[in-house]
């Protein structure tokens, strides 16, 4: 039957359809067939929910005719028959970049100047990143080596796109037949691609991912303006761009916090994104379910890490280790809540891998049916191509894989794939010998021989006394056997032989050379061994993952802290309000506020601290931080004010908890000092182990950071840098007097469409929406309150002199270490001050420091607070502000609020947090010692009536994320020696964990060179 089969597919080579070349002329004569056949007796699976036994599938021209179990066999049509077979629709991979030119390299030099303009010529966008021009249909050619690759793996269609830039025009939908291009191509705009990657433009802008997303949000506008204007401006790149947005939109990001940041774009232009993800997104399942998108994954599952030297081991992140445990079941996890996945072979290196992983994936709890539904009707639909492919319907492309049996058991071979119409040979059924049977070698006394593993890769064993390992060779229905007659024995008995329908027969030969006959007689059916091997491998379904953890990082817990109603009795209260400091005072915590501050209270049902001997004080504000950030520049241009800092809020940086461990829980999240006007500022609560957008604290003012000195003009980079404007000190004035100029002129443009009546409105072009601009219009109508980066005295009257001539105000100037030189003026425009405590003498601007500075400022009646710029000084802020009591003899009550009631007030917070009063906000912490002392260390820190920080609950935490280490190691100790792939141990990459300064930049290593402020003292 076998010869038969593999007989019949050979001639259905030749009885392929020809017909769709109709407009190519033919040197020749013209051999059109329909190419009618007709699959009979096999499972087939209609489509991924739909089972038939015994069925018929009939093809012709490429198509499906008919299916079902009471189809005939059309007359003339060429039969095959599949009993004992399965046939599924042919997979559709949703994200592959088949058949379309790679990517060039994105090139740099560092004796070349930084590129500020587009290169490419025409009537296209100004930045090369935004390429929606481009079509992937007009840049496809068929690849039969990878269209090979891709069928061994059952795909019949494919979805192909360029994966070059941060919109990437659109994708075509493809068959991988070997036929014509334009035979090949299903649908020739399928999709439109979007990523946060700017691909191989040499630009600058943008160099970090928050100026991905803001040119992103500013593409969209243009668009927009630009379809309703087309006499303003011919614009190929943003015609283009608003013709892809009726497409699906398939958005590649690079980790889970990228698809929750890309979500909230497209939720503010009205589009809903499918994401194309890495396999991480079970870390985050609540927020991506809330995307509401489909995601497309990869098996791509990380392979164990090589644990056995103790010191590697401690290099590697627990979060790394969990990942390896718990990605085979991501797609489970997200199923199970409902996600919409579809899989992809993007990421594999080796694509042979696919398979397997993907049957890994249901051993991880991924039902057999959303699996097959993953390959076949999910990317269908979200393509919206399921008319064409995703099912075995009348009508449909004849795409199909046959199976030897069941896809998702490790046993099945994939035998066949056929596409659109046209079949392709994957491998043949091997013979199953796997059994026990006598084995007869002339007149030695019987053995026992067991041949188990799988058909294709059968493993020997010959019984007697003892179990004798042997080597074994198969070949069709021949057989080569060889194995030492005892233990470690060195001389082997060789055996060739045949099948013989019930065993084995033949000749050998004994180790002294003596020819022999010898026969194997089967005792057991190979097929109920097969059976059992299969259920053995399937039983492992209730595996032993860890728990989840909030957030998936060090120090992340399986369940969040939650708001209790806490007595705090009898400790030293520093209220920072006009009862000052109170000895054997209580403070009572109650639906996250201050309920009351006093003594003598109580409080039914609460739990009760006893703080004799403590001190109990406000939370620390940390008015300048760059902590929790995946990235903190965008120094590409002199102005950058459309950038933000909450679009790059990570929630499982670790210096979050370390924070929260120094007392401190409010920061500011500062744009970097790249740039005269920088970015957005954020403003968070550190509630360790809530996601990105419940840091946010609700309510704040916006914030914006500007800077002056000598990282804005370039002073510590290389001379190839010094072409961007400003390159001096008087150039920094110029950009913000012309910015407040441009953003005054934004507002007149504006005003005047706004007072036109409905009707004129109708009649007249609207401005062009300009992010960059309506940051700045927010500040010069109090909207949006400035933070400015300063060292110098010239520098700090400019931008003074700049404000009142502009008509706006300055809120902060922060560093400001000669501030001391001009505390009356700044007292005069009710600018405040955050400053260090004794930092100088790190580069030039500085050289004028004094810790006085802070004393100074305060006693001439400006708001004073201390800030860190340093995720390791934020840990003992209470330190730094105790400083200002040796120098400049400031009261102890004073200084603690440099760090607490004072940066609230800069933040214009101080009606909610920065003191301890009844109504306010419950961030309390509660001190072993005076909070100024060096030898005071936070045992609470509450946030909201939250314990985020509690030193005891740290100790047990810190024990049992060693247990969890310990499991993780033993388990990758037991995989590797099953066998399984390993990777050699190395750090976290993850920029989560990386520690950014003012200066660091992010547009990758090959712009990471300048040496960072901090690294400079």
């Amino acid at each position: 039957m076998k010869k038969v089969f593999l007989s019949v597919l050979a001639v259905a080579a030749l009885s392929l359809q020809s017909r769709a070349q109709e407009t190519f002329p033919r040197n020749g004569v013209y051999d059109e067939r329909s190419g009618l056949r007709a699959f009979t007796n096999a499972t087939i699976f209609v489509d991924y929910q739909t089972k038939l036994e015994n069925a018929t599938l009939v093809i012709k021209d490429g198509k499906v005719v008919a299916v079902g179990t009471k189809v005939a066999v059309p007359q003339g049509a060429m039969v095959t028959d599949l009993k004992g077979k399965t046939v599924y629709p042919g997979f559709v991979d949703p994200y592959t970049h088949y058949g379309v030119p790679p990517v060039a390299p994105r090139t740099f030099s560092f004796n070349s100047p930084p590129q500020a303009d587009t290169k490419k010529e025409g009537a296209y966008n100004w930045n090369q990143a935004i390429r929606p021009e481009t079509n992937a249909v007009e840049i496809f050619k068929v690849d039969a080596k990878a269209a090979e690759e891709l069928r061994k793996l059952g795909f019949g269609a494919v979805l192909t796109l360029h994966p070059d830039g941060i919109a990437r025009g659109t994708a075509s939908l493809v068959s991988l037949a070997n036929k014509r291009e334009n035979q090949v191509i299903l649908l020739d705009k399928a999709a439109a691609a979007l990523s946060l990657d700017k691909g191989s433009s040499t630009q600058e802008y943008p160099s970090s991912l928050m100026g991905s997303m803001a040119l992103l949000r500013q593409t969209y506008l243009d668009a927009q303006w630009n379809s309703k204007n087309p006499d303003k401006e011919q614009n190929l790149s943003l015609k283009a761009f608003s013709e892809t947005n009726r497409l699906p939109q398939i958005f590649e990001v690079t980790n889970k916090l990228n698809a929750v940041r890309a979500d909230k774009v497209g939720d503010e232009f009205g589009h809903q994104y499918i994401f194309k993800g890495q396999g991480d997104e079970y870390q985050m399942l609540p927020q991506i379910k809330e995307t509401k998108a489909a995601y497309i994954l990869n098996v791509n599952f990380p392979d164990a890490f090589s644990v056995e030297d103790p010191y590697d081991a401690r290099r590697i992140g627990i979060e790394d280790m969990k990942h390896w445990e718990m990605a085979p079941a991501n797609p489970a996890l997200l199923v199970k809540e409902g996600v919409a996945i579809a899989f992809t072979t993007a990421d594999l290196r080796d694509k042979s891998k696919f398979l397997p992983n993907l049957r890994k994936a249901t051993l991880y709890g991924l039902s057999e049916k959303e699996a097959l539904k993953a390959l076949t009707h999910t990317p269908a639909q979200l393509l919206k191509a399921d008319k064409y492919v995703g099912s075995l319907r009348e009508g449909m492309q004849a795409n199909f894989v046959v199976a030897s049996g069941n896809l998702f058991d490790a046993t099945t071979l994939l035998l066949e794939n056929w596409v659109q119409g046209q079949g392709f040979k994957i491998s043949e059924t091997p013979s199953d010998f796997r059994g026990v049977y006598t084995l007869k070698i002339d007149s030695q006394p019987d053995r026992r021989l067991l041949i188990s593993g799988t058909p294709e890769k059968p493993e020997v064993k010959v019984v007697t006394a003892d179990t004798l390992k042997g080597s074994l060779s198969l070949s069709g229905e021949m057989l080569t056997l060889a194995f030492a007659p005892a233990k470690n024995g060195k001389e082997s008995i060789r055996l060739s032989g045949w099948y013989t329908g019930k065993g084995f027969q033949g000749e050998g030969q004994l180790p002294n050379a003596q020819t022999v006959k010898w026969s194997a007689a089967l005792l057991e059916a190979a097929s109920q061994q097969a059976k059992r091997d299969t259920a053995r491998a399937r039983s492992n379904e209730a595996l032993d993952l860890g728990k989840m953890t909030y957030p998936f990082a060090s120090y992340g817990r399986t369940e969040l802290p939650k708001a209790e109603t806490v007595l705090i009795r009898n400790a030293t209260v520093w209220t920072n309000e006009k009862d000052g400091k109170l000895q054997n005072a209580d403070v009572l915590l109650k639906n996250g506020k201050i309920a009351q501050v006093g003594k003598n209270l109580s409080a039914t049902g609460a739990k009760v601290i006893d703080g004799t001997g403590k001190h109990v004080t406000p939370g620390i504000i940390d008015e300048h931080s760059h902590i929790a950030l995946d990235g903190v520049n965008e120094g590409t241009q002199a102005v950058t004010s459309e950038v933000r800092m909450a679009d790059v809020v990570n929630h499982e940086q670790v210096n979050i908890y370390r924070q929260l461990a120094g007392g401190v829980t409010t920061s500011q999240l500062l744009h970097g000092s790249a740039n005269p006007i920088g970015g957005q500022s954020a403003i968070i609560k550190l509630r360790w182990g809530q996601a990105p957008e419940k840091l946010m604290l609700e309510g704040a003012d916006p914030f914006i950071k500007f800077a002056l000195g000598e990282n804005v003009k370039h002073s510590n980079r290389s001379p190839q840098y010094n072409v961007r404007f400003p390159q001096t000190r008087m150039g920094v004035e110029q950009v913000m007097v012309d910015a407040f100029q441009r953003a005054k002129e934004y507002d007149k443009a504006w005003a005047a469409y706004n007072k036109l009546s409905k009707s004129a409105k109708s009649k007249t072009a609207a401005p062009r929406r300009d992010l960059e601009l309506e940051a700045l219009s927010e500040i010069l109508k109090d909207q949006r309150f400035i933070t400015c980066h300063s060292y110098v005295q010239s520098e700090i009257n400019m931008l003074m002199k700049v404000a009142d001539q502009m008509g706006f105000r300055v809120n902060t100037f922060t560093h400001i270490l000669e501030g001391y030189k001009v505390a009356d003026k700044m007292k005069e425009r009710n600018i405040g001050a955050s400053t260090f405590s004794d930092w100088w003498a790190y580069k030039m601007e500085v050289k004028d420091a004094i810790p006085y500075n802070a004393a100074i400022m305060h006693n001439v009646g400006v708001v004073t607070a201390i800030n860190s710029d340093d995720a390791e000084m934020a840990r003992r802020l209470n330190q730094e502000a105790a400083k200002t009591i040796k120098y400049g003899g400031v009261s102890e009550e004073d200084a603690l609020k440099m760090v607490t009631l004072n940066p609230a007030k800069l933040l214009h917070l101080d009606n909610r947090i920065g003191s301890l009063k009844a109504g306010k906000d419950a961030d309390v912490v509660i001190w072993n010692d005076h909070p100024l002392s060096i030898y005071a260390r936070p045992e609470k820190t509450f946030v909201d009536g939250i314990a985020y920080f509690d030193l005891e609950q740290d100790k047990q935490l810190q024990e049992e994320q060693e247990k969890e280490r310990l499991r993780l190691i033993n388990k990758m100790l037991a995989a590797k020696a099953r066998g399984e792939r390993t990777q050699t141990a190395a750090p976290s990459r993850r920029g989560g964990q990386q520690v950014l300064h003012c200066e660091d930049l992010d547009n990758g290593a090959e712009e990471n060179f300048q040496e960072s402020e901090y690294h400079q003292k």
